[in-house]
């Protein structure tokens, strides 16, 4: 996840504690339309931070008492413990330190996670470090990196987490192959048409040192069972419209 993201994951949660008092919702009265949607946000708001923020790198940690304290003294014109031109500056430094914190970790299990898979039988390590069992194994022609191709696949990280599936949406995708993560792009020529394999991709050979959505922490490795349904033709070029003359 983006430190801009953090910062703002914060910030919204924040929005959402003050607005939060001793009050409960029965003594609440929605007199009017702008009520309703005032209540209606805050709900919105509520459950997308007691999801996201938890999930974000060092999240868990922070205080949200502490947060709320700090500002509510804002908002009464009081003087805060930290001053308002470093408060930023200090927030960014506590994330950014998180996230390489995170990362390290990652990258420590994803590697003890590779070693141990390319010891099992079936399983075959590329030079780059990709890794790859075949599930079904088809007899149609590879791809290469210029074309673009049509696949059923279903992505986990290695704890089991799913963060994409064309299975699960029930219906398969279709994308060049120089428009893919490198583990991707490798992996599809290597398979002909009509195969399924289990491929493993090292963070290097994925998203690398950046989180890509709720799931997809720094220096994750990736597992995707990928089923490589076709090449697609490439498009004819445009032919001009005939003007009669």
């Amino acid at each position: 996840m983006q430190i801009k993201n953090l910062l703002f994951i914060v910030v919204v949660g924040v929005m959402v504690m003050a607005s939060c008092t001793p009050t409960n919702s029965q003594q609440i009265k929605l007199k009017t339309a702008a009520d309703s949607a005032a209540y209606a946000i805050g709900i919105d708001l509520g459950h997308n931070i007691k999801k996201n923020l938890p999930e974000a790198p060092g999240g868990k940690d922070l205080n949200l008492e502490i947060i709320l304290q700090a500002f509510s003294t804002v908002m009464k014109g009081d003087s805060g413990m930290i001053p308002s031109a470093k408060a930023g500056a200090i927030t960014q430094a506590y994330f950014m330190k998180a996230q390489s914190m995170d990362g390290l970790k990652n990258k420590e299990a994803g590697k003890k996670f590779l070693e141990e898979n390319g010891k099992k039988k079936g399983v075959v390590t590329t030079a780059s470090g990709l890794q790859y069992e075949i599930l079904k194994e088809g007899n149609g022609p590879k791809p290469t990196a210029e074309n673009t191709v049509k696949v059923h696949y279903h992505g986990t990280t290695i704890d089991g987490k799913v963060f994409d599936s064309s299975v699960n949406r029930g219906e398969p995708v279709t994308f060049g192959l120089g428009q893919v993560i490198k583990g991707w792009t490798e992996a599809l020529q290597l398979m002909p048409v009509g195969s399924k394999w289990k491929i493993y991709i090292p963070s290097e050979l994925g998203y690398g040192e950046q989180s890509a959505g709720p799931n997809i922490k720094p220096n994750s490795v990736l597992i995707f069972e990928v089923e490589l349904l076709g090449i697609e033709p490439a498009a004819k070029p445009a032919t001009p419209e005939k003007t009669g003359k």
